[in-house]
Parts: C-alpha cells; sequence; structure tokens
C-alpha cells in the first residue's frame, strides 16, 4: 500500500514556497551579477570558493564533487572547461593512480579576487541588509540542522 502524502500546510507552504522563491532569485541574480563583471558562471565560482578554502588550492575531485552535490560526470565536464580557460589544471595523484586532483592556477586565483568584493556587495545589498542579527543566527542554525541532517543520510 503507498504511504499517503503529508501534505503542507498553509504555513508550511508559505515557508518553503518562499525560500524556495527566495533561493532561485537570489541565484539568479548573483549569477547574472557574476556574468557580467568576471565572466564568471556560478558554477565557476562555487568551484573556486570551495579551491580557495583550502590552504594549498587542491582538493580531491570526488571531494570536491561531493561538496557541491554534483555528479561524476557534471564536474569531470565543467573542471574540463575551467581547465581549458587556464582557472584550474587536473593533477594526477601519485598514490592513487585513479584519483585526480583539481587545482586552482594563479590565473583563477586572480578571477574569483576580482569578482569576490562585487559578490559580496551583492549578498549584503540583495540580502544581508534586510535581516536582523537575530534572524541571520536563526538562519544560519536553522540551515547548519537541516544540513547536518542530509549529510548524515549521505549514502
Amino acid at each position: 500500500m503507498a504511504e499517503e502524502a503529508r501534505w503542507l500546510t498553509p504555513q508550511e507552504q508559505r515557508a518553503w514556497r518562499g525560500f524556495v522563491r527566495l533561493q532561485e532569485r537570489l541565484g539568479g541574480r548573483l549569477g547574472r551579477l557574476l556574468q557580467s563583471v568576471s565572466n564568471l558562471s556560478p558554477a565557476d565560482f562555487a568551484v573556486l570558493v570551495q579551491l580557495t578554502d583550502v590552504p594549498d588550492g587542491r582538493r580531491r575531485h570526488h571531494d570536491l564533487a561531493r561538496a557541491l552535490e554534483w555528479e561524476k560526470s557534471r564536474m569531470s565536464h565543467h573542471i574540463a572547461r575551467m581547465a581549458g580557460r587556464g582557472m584550474v589544471v587536473r593533477e594526477e595523484c601519485p598514490e592513487d593512480g585513479r584519483g585526480a586532483f583539481v587545482v586552482i592556477t594563479d590565473a583563477g586565483r586572480a578571477a574569483i579576487e576580482a569578482a569576490a568584493p562585487r559578490h559580496v556587495a551583492a549578498v549584503r545589498e540583495l540580502f544581508l541588509d534586510h535581516v536582523t542579527p537575530a534572524e541571520l543566527r536563526t538562519l544560519a542554525e536553522i540551515s547548519e540542522r537541516v544540513l547536518a541532517r542530509m549529510d548524515e543520510e549521505r549514502p
């Protein structure tokens, strides 16, 4: 017997749809801004952020894909495009013949350093300037709790 759906209450539906719409609109505006001011796609920016968040600017290919929630093929194709533009290089892993690293290049680092000030200004203008410190703390707590649960369920 099929399990009956737990339909959203009006309050849940309002919160969920508002969250989804906010995420879509913010993503769209930030993406267009990145493309226009830096010629980086949101995917390029996401990869570069992941690489600049580690001290040596390198991550295992599969760890990067997992962090971004991307399929292996999407990661491979996107890294190949970024490598073709000189923003990253792919290095084989000497300890594991099947593994590889994605490494940010000087050009990739320069691209994100040029894009980041305008990106953070837009994040402030579009989002942070419109929430209180208490709301921001609540949002961080909610996000961290939901993400931790999703990480527990990761196959």
